[in-house]
């Protein structure tokens, strides 16, 4: 016989006397406490909607807005037009921001590069993009994208989130929440932000789990020789010793004397707890093997260019997103700052695409090389498009252009969508969308419709009302599917 705790007599836990006292409903209070933490690891949905044509996502996220106009969609009327003023007809009721609302003068801005047809699909790219151009026939380009959002906050928090409000779980929460892991010593949502640029803010809300439960969040990789904070021992801890305090742990809690005797309400928090600590200490072999390129061939680093051997750079990223996506990562998200060319364009933009162009192609051919395009959806694209006329004074060699959001271009390439196929279009003044607009609860809802899950169908309750990733809207565009 045990021996008695004095100052326990009845030798209940407070998880038991909850459980067990007040007709049990004290336990369904502490349930309802611990609700948001107990999820399983295979994701909630048994089984998919529908057959799948991609596994995983890699979100190459241009944050601050790209031109369109200077980059996929191609207007020869501005440059006929340059300096001229937007016809009132054209703009309508579009409200402007505040940085060009009180212009005396909109005048048309022209793009100053040049643009031709390339691949079997004769897509129009400018010449900043010489690389993604030599992919133009692995690409779906959409020109008609468009969105409510004016500023980048609430912009950039749509896109992640499918609104515009912060705290609602971003779309790689969504997929784990839904869909679960696929590797058992890797994270399924991963986050990466291009070191060392300026930019719009990006703050860990956009990949976060919102009101879902919390190891649904996004894991971010950092540069340098720890990718995961606080993930490694303390000093004076060996990794022999860590591995004896998570078995102790265990043991104590399957012990007939643990908190599974008789606490079966709080055996889900704890067992989601201990896998975490689990995979924690997984991740610490893991997560050095996943970032170590060592084992890449010299042909395959020059792919990505000079960049890539400086980690925390966009092509590093691209390369450890090929990494992580072959070991089973199933959402990876790659932000890069600084495409919010208000003025400078002519000599900001073409620094971004030096930077960007080379690393996202060769993503796309690597992603090929290794098999893994069929089943792989890539994105690129950034929170809204930019203006076809200039912020400010416009002059000889210089101008801005500022936020819009009635129409703005992204490209797709693999995970089910259709190659060499160029989707919706604006009109001769890139202002508004004349063909096959696709709004961002639209873009949300084909993702989810690529990985096999229908948005309607997977939702959380929260507050007394269930949310999905596109809120009440959304339609699944066909159009572009394979």
């Amino acid at each position: 016989m045990e021996p008695m705790n004095e100052l326990n007599p009845s030798g209940l836990s407070r998880r038991d006397w909850l459980t067990r006292g007040g007709l049990g409903f004290g336990g369904l209070a502490l349930a309802q406490m611990f609700r948001g933490e107990v999820a399983s690891a295979a994701g909630v949905l048994p089984r998919l909607h529908h057959p799948a044509k991609a596994k995983r996502v890699i979100f190459l996220f241009q944050s601050g807005a790209p031109s369109q106009m200077d980059l996929f969609d191609y207007k020869p009327l501005l440059r006929e037009k340059h300096g001229t003023q937007l016809p009132d007809e054209i703009r309508g009721d579009q409200r402007l921001t505040g940085m060009s609302g009180n212009q005396s003068s909109l005048p048309l801005v022209g793009s100053p590069f040049k643009f031709s047809r390339h691949g079997d699909s004769g897509m129009w790219l400018s010449e900043l993009l010489p690389h993604t151009a030599g992919i133009a026939d692995e690409l779906c380009m959409v020109h008609s994208m468009h969105t409510e959002a004016i500023n980048h906050g609430p912009g950039v928090t749509f896109m992640q989130t499918g609104s515009m409000f912060p705290g609602r779980p971003s779309t790689g929460a969504w997929l784990d929440y839904g869909l679960g892991s696929e590797s058992e010593d890797l994270p399924s949502f991963v986050v990466m932000v291009t070191k060392d640029k300026g930019g719009q803010p990006l703050v860990s809300r956009l990949w976060g789990n919102g009101f879902l439960p919390s190891r649904h969040q996004g894991v971010r990789f950092r540069s340098g020789k720890d990718p995961v904070l606080h993930l490694g021992n303390p000093a004076g801890v060996s990794i022999e010793s860590r591995r004896a305090s998570l078995d102790a742990l265990r043991q104590l809690h399957e012990s007939p004397s643990g908190p599974s005797r008789s606490d079966a309400v709080a055996d889900p928090w704890i067992e989601s707890r201990i896998a975490q600590y689990e995979l924690a200490f997984r991740m610490q072999s893991s997560i050095p093997e996943a970032t170590d390129f060592a084992d890449e061939p010299q042909e395959v680093l020059d792919l990505y260019g000079p960049d890539v051997t400086n980690p925390g750079t966009f092509a590093a990223n691209c390369l450890q997103a090929r990494r992580l996506a072959q070991r089973g990562v199933r959402f990876i998200q790659l932000y890069h700052p600084g495409w919010d060319h208000h003025g400078g364009l002519p000599k900001g933009l073409p620094r971004q695409c030096k930077e960007t162009d080379q690393p996202s192609a060769a993503l796309v051919k690597d992603l090929k090389r290794c098999g893994l395009l069929d089943d792989t959806l890539v994105i690129w694209g950034g929170e809204f498009g930019r203006t076809n006329y200039c912020q400010g004074k416009l002059k000889p060699n210089d101008f801005g252009r500022d936020h819009h959001p009635r129409c703005f271009s992204m490209w797709m390439a693999g995970g089910g969508v259709k190659p060499g196929l160029t989707h919706g279009a604006t009109d001769e003044y890139g202002y508004n969308i004349v063909e096959s607009p696709l709004h961002i609860h639209d873009f949300h809802a084909t993702i989810l419709h690529l990985l096999g899950i229908d948005h309607e169908r997977l939702t959380f309750k929260y507050q007394g009302r269930r949310f999905r990733l596109t809120d009440v809207h959304g339609h699944v565009v066909d159009a572009i599917l394979s």
